[in-house]
């Protein structure tokens, strides 16, 4: 798993979403035979990572309870296990008892949390005492707050700093491998969303050799696309790919997508144009 992080970028992360109550309804993954049908599609059209989740998190929504979160996770992990034991996959839950839950179940996969261990405070110890990977995301508030928080004097700097603090406290508590997500749509409006897209390599931490942590662009089909549009989630599948590929010119290292075969043709392309630049 951390050669795949370090070795192979850009990299691309296919979402399934568990839960009902996810924002676009052709993520979800309601029975055990498609979840194993979308998971195998998924790595046939080149996945390095594919993100489950079985507690939505958009914005506005109200987070399902542990247990409920956990029997919606199980039988996906019990397919991963025996039909896909050598795919990498990171679990999208700010929960530290699910990661550990998950642990004992599967063994590794890389953590991917929207709070960065603000909603629970044993999450940061969990992941370093596990030795897991981590995403560590940029929000504000919780998922009925964060739409009204989003005041920056600088938006760009503030996210910036952000993660230049929580790699600090991580590297402290012991997590060796970081991934940052700025968290579109997550306490920023439209025109932060781009903002921070322009930006995306003055977010990257820097390492004490002087290279940068990954980071991760989760854009595909959300609202800064769709509202802007006057569209649906639905109908912004071009849209998006313009912008993973605007992602990976500005120093993008890993695209969160429900569409996989698209995003590693986009992959293609960027490598094509920077190699003949």
């Amino acid at each position: 798993m951390a050669n795949i992080l370090q070795t192979r970028q850009p990299l691309v992360m296919g979402i399934i979403n568990l839960s009902p109550d996810s924002f676009f309804k052709g993520s979800r993954s309601l029975t055990q035979e498609d979840f194993e049908k979308r998971y195998g599609e998924m790595l046939e059209q080149g996945a390095d990572i594919i993100d489950i989740g079985a507690c939505s998190t958009r914005p506005g929504s109200v987070p399902a309870d542990e247990e409920v979160e956990w029997e919606l996770l199980k039988p996906a992990l019990k397919i991963i296990l025996r039909i896909f034991p050598h795919s990498t996959f990171s679990l999208d839950t700010f929960r530290s008892s699910i990661v550990e839950r998950a642990y004992d179940f599967v063994g590794d996969f890389i953590i991917n949390d929207i709070s960065s261990g603000e909603d629970d405070s044993e999450m940061i110890p969990m992941a370093a005492r596990l030795e897991l990977p981590y995403i560590a995301m940029h929000k504000k508030g919780t998922q009925q707050t964060m739409q009204s928080l989003c005041q920056y004097d600088d938006v760009v700097e503030e996210v910036a700093e952000y993660f230049r603090l929580f790699v600090q406290k991580a590297t402290q508590a012991g997590i060796n491998e970081i991934i940052v997500d700025p968290g579109f749509g997550f306490a920023k409006d439209l025109d932060q969303n781009y903002k921070l897209l322009n930006n995306l390599n003055r977010l990257k931490p820097q390492k004490e050799d002087g290279t940068h942590y990954p980071l991760l662009a989760g854009l595909s089909r959300k609202s800064m696309i769709y509202k802007l549009l006057e569209s649906s989630p639905d109908e912004v599948l071009s849209a998006t790919s313009a912008l993973n590929l605007l992602a990976l010119v500005n120093g993008a290292d890993i695209l969160r997508v429900h569409d996989v075969k698209e995003a590693k043709e986009i992959i293609t392309l960027y490598r094509t144009i920077t190699k003949n630049r």
